[in-house]
């Protein structure tokens, strides 16, 4: 494994924070903000990119900051794992600044030039460089830096409508992601620096050997409870509460960046931290398994009875994301390719409803499923959309959620744990429970309101252009997988 210094990484996360200066200094022209956030977008992609061949190669690229203390340094990696996240995020981030442009000039036309919009680009562009700098995090120092900026630099954008609703809803947020990370999270860092005298990441982990079991055993808990953007019950309350943000920000909060940083690090822990041949000897998989597997199932219990749609594709993140962790906490090869693919799959397909429903309200001014009878036929293109991310979260070929599940599934086979299994089957019968009714309603139900046909259009060009990039997108992860499949497999080979 070919190891060099290289200081793209450090440019993909300076690229988005060079250009938050530049939206907050603009003269008062929208155009420039927009032209800004795109580039900043397009650019941070093709770093990320241009990294990827070098990391299929088998190498890793380095780069060293600052020593803080022996053991303890601000570093950037980019290895198999970490260009998955950052793949992903960064190409989702470029689809969803155009998105953004399009929602808020049609959601906010009255404020877009002035200066409460150019805060809002600015957060969002922090918080992309936050989310890159999470996934090219060279140890769990650094990992932890990025993550509390992503947690503070999300807050406001939650904040964003100031009404009552939106600030109980964003200091839910804080308070839950802070306070977990704070009594949970830094504790289990703080034991596993004094133990082993390093946070570094390694492959084969670096606990093993260097604790009493009963450490271990307290450390891995504290691991699990402090990392709350992972959304295990019962810390999940905060994602439902931060669904009173504007659209974009929720697609932000479930897809691209604060969950899917929740559970990379989880995967950053189980496979680098401890490895899989101590939390196997702990049997510790197994119970962080069936942990995620009761997320799943009460998740989606609770999922069916919400008419929200923006809660409902809330509890769906909630159940969905334990899909990640149950797969690498099987510890098989088959249970991490699984989990490595549905971190991706689960981003589009989630982005995509998202999306589908920013379109809807924007349009309509509708959130609750029982009021979308006929919208399919007035809005056919965000519909189409909303349907492929639907069968993707169901795992419906030739949607790519089906190919994230086969691995899973397979995973579970392979640590011989057929309750798990019939627990993934029973997930992807309730997905359908609460994502079909609604395909349903939208197509096959008269459009009436009043006793008056209701006359709706087309969200505007940059939110549907967006949308359908995405559902595209799902289904081209089902045909075409290689470079997650590759970097997946990678990641096994390297365990």
């Amino acid at each position: 494994m070919d190891v060099v210094t290289s200081v793209k990484p450090l440019y993909a996360i300076l690229i988005s924070l060079v250009t938050v200066a530049l939206v907050l200094v603009r003269p008062k022209r929208p155009a420039l903000r927009e032209i800004y956030t795109v580039v900043s977008a397009l650019v941070t992609f093709a770093i990320v990119l241009s990294m990827l061949p070098w990391i299929l190669q088998g190498g890793i690229l380095k780069y060293h900051l600052i020593t803080v203390l022996p053991g303890l340094d601000i570093a950037l990696r980019v290895d198999a794992l970490g260009m998955v996240f950052a793949l992903t995020a960064s190409f989702l981030w470029l689809v969803t600044s155009f998105y953004t442009i399009g929602y808020m000039r049609s959601h906010y036309p009255e404020n877009y030039a002035g200066r409460l919009v150019d805060r809002f680009f600015a957060f969002f562009l922090i918080a992309m460089a936050s989310a890159i700098g999470t996934a090219f995090a060279g140890n769990l120092f650094t990992l932890y830096i990025f993550y509390e900026i992503l947690t503070l630099c999300t807050y406001p954008l939650v904040a964003y409508d100031k009404t009552p609703e939106a600030l109980y809803g964003a200091q839910k947020y804080l308070v839950h992601l802070l306070g977990t990370s704070l009594l949970f999270l830094l504790p289990a860092m703080f034991l596993t620096y004094y133990y082993t005298g390093t946070l570094d990441f390694s492959t084969s982990g670096i606990l093993a050997g260097n604790a009493p079991d009963s450490v271990l055993v307290i450390t891995f808990i504290l691991f699990i409870a402090g990392i709350a953007k992972a959304a295990l019950m019962p810390f999940h309350a905060w994602l439902p509460a931060a669904m009173v943000a504007p659209t974009p920000v929720s697609a932000l909060l479930h897809a691209v960046a604060v969950v899917k940083a929740g559970v990379f690090t989880i995967i950053r822990v189980v496979l680098f931290i401890f490895g899989v041949d101590l939390l196997k000897d702990l049997n510790l998989g197994y119970y962080l398994a069936y942990f995620a597997a009761f997320t799943i199932i009460v998740a989606s219990l609770i999922a069916l009875r919400q008419d929200n749609l923006k809660r409902r594709l809330a509890y769906s993140t909630i159940s969905q994301l334990s899909y990640t962790i149950l797969g690498v906490a099987l510890l098989t090869s088959s249970g991490i390719i699984g989990s490595v693919l549905h971190l991706v799959i689960h981003a589009f397909g989630k982005i995509t409803l998202f999306f589908a429903a920013g379109a809807i309200y924007v349009v309509t001014g509708k959130t609750e499923i029982s009021q979308m009878n006929g919208i399919g036929k007035k809005m056919p293109f965000t519909m189409a959309a909303f349907t492929i991310g639907a069968l993707s979260m169901i795992s419906i070929p030739p949607a790519a959620g089906f190919l994230s599940k086969w691995y899973l599934t397979m995973g579970a086979v392979e640590a011989d744990q057929l309750a798990l299994v019939a627990v993934l089957a029973i997930s992807s019968l309730l997905n359908a429970a609460y994502f079909l009714p609604i395909v349903y309603r939208a197509f096959l139900k008269p459009a009436v309101g009043n006793g008056e046909r209701i006359k709706i259009k087309e969200a505007p060009v940059f939110m549907v252009g967006a949308l359908m990039i995405t559902a595209i997108a799902v289904l081209c992860l089902f045909f075409t997988p290689s470079v997650f499949l590759d970097l997946a497999r990678m990641i096994v080979a390297a365990m």
